[in-house]
């Protein structure tokens, strides 16, 4: 019921149940990474599966992040997350991530001293042979049509490795016995050093000096509209979901909550687009109604184009084995591949900057009085030197010749 979409209109009963640890349950339920995944290639090394990917827990269950930040450098020391990730041995680093510390930011980009191996890990080059392939598997039996809007193959979502990933917000479905391609072309955004004169609201985004989170080292707008949604969860419900940054001390919501919780997002969004709609004098800015998601100043978002064709897992078998054997050893079974890379090896940056500065109005308005008026802001100095010192000057020798 946490996770299948099934019908909450009708509100359950409130009782009287033990506190149950939904992470431990989910951790029990799920099988291994390895029965989904087949294997993995990156830097033209093949891996298994678990030396590439990390846990994490999304709305939609347990979910698998290749090249993200790890939870003790993306929450802050209060939250739940933070603290399992240093207690628990499910959060262990990667082995591309062992020995490694965090050497990236968004704003900074890479410490200038850094080499080939850095956490989170560098592109070193552009098309499909320098990129991420992921083989995937999946099993008929498995489906279940009634629990997911999307029961065949997998959601895979690119975001940026600071964010944390909302899988109910966008993503690409690979479906099975596909060969999935998807070219990836950074969209970024950086502010010049003018903008950081004007308030937040003029310029419409924030440097990472004018926004702390509650639940986040690091300001993105994703992050920020995550931990609003948080908020106004516990306000409504009291008590969040499992997937949701908290701390120890908040209750995450059982069957009873399951309405109130999933409502909470909708109503979230009507309220602030009512009040935009109406006033937002009515509503002061950071109350939990308005959260103020403001776009981080520096920004780094995804095109990405896709393209896919049939993948036929019988002809791969029959060119390397025996096709008949491997069916009796995992009847039901199909595979997709999924090739991520960048489609250029540059792009070119966006910079939010002031569209006028006071050297730029001044040089329009005079350009505009000289063109046609006929004279320029210096014939204006000139008008008041000659109405001030100039007459002030006059006066003081007429009377000394007096």
């Amino acid at each position: 019921m946490q996770l299948c979409n099934v019908a909450t209109e009708v509100e359950l009963p409130s009782f009287e149940h033990e506190v149950k640890d939904y992470i431990e349950i989910i951790n029990k339920l799920m099988p291994d990474i390895s029965r989904y995944c087949f294997s993995g290639l990156w830097f033209g090394v093949e891996k298994s599966c678990d030396k590439l990917y990390t846990r994490i827990y999304t709305e939609d269950g347990v979910c698998f992040t290749f090249n993200g930040l790890l939870d003790h450098d993306l929450y802050r020391e209060h939250t739940i997350q933070y603290q399992r990730s240093l207690n628990s041995s499910l959060y262990h680093k990667v082995d591309m991530f062992q020995n490694l510390s965090l050497s990236w930011s968004l704003e900074q980009g890479y410490h200038d001293d850094g080499d080939l191996n850095t956490y989170p890990g560098r592109v070193l080059g552009s098309g499909a042979m320098a990129g991420f392939l992921s083989v995937l598997q999946g099993f008929a039996e498995e489906l279940d049509y009634s629990c997911r809007y999307v029961p065949d193959g997998f959601k895979v979502m690119l975001h940026s490795p600071d964010d944390v990933p909302t899988m109910g917000k966008h993503f690409v479905h690979v479906s099975m016995d596909k060969d999935v391609m998807i070219a990836v072309k950074p969209k970024m955004i950086t502010p010049s050093a003018g903008i950081a004169a004007y308030t937040p609201h003029k310029r419409q985004c924030y440097l990472s000096k004018d926004r702390q989170l509650k639940f986040f080292k690091i300001y993105s707008r994703n992050n920020c509209e995550l931990e609003c949604l948080t908020n106004f969860t516990y306000h409504r419900c009291g008590c969040v979901t499992f997937a949701m940054p908290r701390s120890a001390e908040t209750p995450v919501c059982g069957a009873d909550k399951l309405s109130c919780y999933r409502m909470a997002n909708e109503k979230l969004l009507f309220q602030q687009f009512t009040q935009d709609w109406q006033s937002k004098r009515e509503t002061s800015i950071g109350t939990l109604e308005n959260c103020d998601c403001l776009p981080a100043c520096t920004s780094l978002d995804y095109e990405t184009e896709i393209s896919e064709a049939v993948f036929h897992l019988e002809n791969h078998l029959n060119a390397v084995g025996d096709y008949a054997g491997f069916r009796v050893k995992y009847p039901g079974m199909a595979m997709s591949v999924l090739w991520v890379y960048f489609k250029e090896p540059h792009f070119i940056t966006s910079r939010r900057s002031e569209l006028y500065g006071v050297t730029d109005l001044l040089a329009n308005f005079g350009g505009a009085f000289g063109l046609f008026m006929g004279f320029s802001l210096l014939s204006v100095v000139e008008i008041c030197y000659h109405f001030t010192l100039r007459l002030w000057s006059n006066m003081g020798r007429h009377q000394i010749g007096v």
